[in-house]
């Protein structure tokens, strides 16, 4: 490592004092910023200072935050998405089809608005793409998380949550297509003046394996109208043309 006099650390321990980004303090003295973090590291555990990462979840700060976009994240993260919470490693992830990049986008750009500091990165597997944003706070946004899968255990939403289920119905719903449901376009033949003719006709389903986030689904259709019929205990269907109209307008096909 480069040897600095003692008057140039203790100039940039003045600036990170002032609460001065390491960068700035790195590019103001022309020195590298991994020096300057160790600096920084040294002062703290002089000073006798724990080091905590600033956060912006708004459970903790009570800062106002983007609930349209949290609608549509819980509606990810109850569907197809978990959160890793490990002593070094904390982190939410929604697994998203490969050739689905307006929903891979729609993920990360919800992430970023619900808290804008953690990180966001995509890991590239097999067919799927994962978004994931590294900081432990994502369990007091979701506090549905706990140990084992989510249909092994109870999910019901905490008041301030369903506050803002109520407020945002759609996007909510729309979340739970996108990670865990689909649209398609089924047919059947009738025979018309001796002649067998082919009609088609788009349906939605959404299949979860868990009776609670089945029942949150359903509970919003009948919020905002949408008709739906259970095809078994895992599944739900809206086929009606009138509720399949409503679906499009406000949910539409992943892409």
């Amino acid at each position: 490592m480069e040897q600095h006099s003692p008057s140039i650390r203790t100039q940039a321990v003045a600036l990170m004092r002032q609460g001065i980004p390491n960068r700035t303090v790195a590019e103001r003295l022309n020195i590298p910023r991994g020096t300057i973090g160790w600096w920084r590291s040294e002062d703290r555990k002089a000073r006798g200072e724990t080091y905590e990462q600033p956060t912006d979840c708004p459970r903790c700060t009570g800062r106002p935050f983007d609930e349209t976009a949290y609608a549509y994240l819980l509606g990810l993260y109850l569907g197809d998405g978990h959160i890793i919470s490990k002593p070094k490693q904390h982190h939410l992830s929604v697994f998203c089809n490969a050739t689905q990049t307006g929903l891979i986008a729609a993920a990360e750009d919800a992430m970023r608005k619900v808290m804008p500091l953690p990180s966001v990165k995509q890991r590239y597997k097999t067919g799927c793409v994962e978004v994931k944003s590294y900081t432990k706070h994502w369990t007091c946004m979701f506090p549905q998380h706990g140990p084992g899968k989510k249909h092994e255990r109870a999910i019901a939403l905490e008041p301030w949550q369903q506050a803002i289920v109520d407020e945002h119905p759609w996007e909510f719903i729309r979340g739970l297509i996108h990670s865990d449901g689909c649209r398609i376009t089924n047919w059947a033949t009738r025979v018309v003046a001796g002649e067998r003719k082919r009609y088609e006709y788009p349906r939605y389903f959404f299949t979860n394996l868990s009776g609670d986030i089945i029942r949150l689904f359903t509970d919003t259709l009948d919020h905002v109208g949408v008709e739906w019929k259970q095809a078994n205990s895992r599944n739900i269907s809206i086929a009606r043309k009138a509720s399949v109209a409503l679906m499009d307008t406000h949910v539409g096909p992943k892409h």
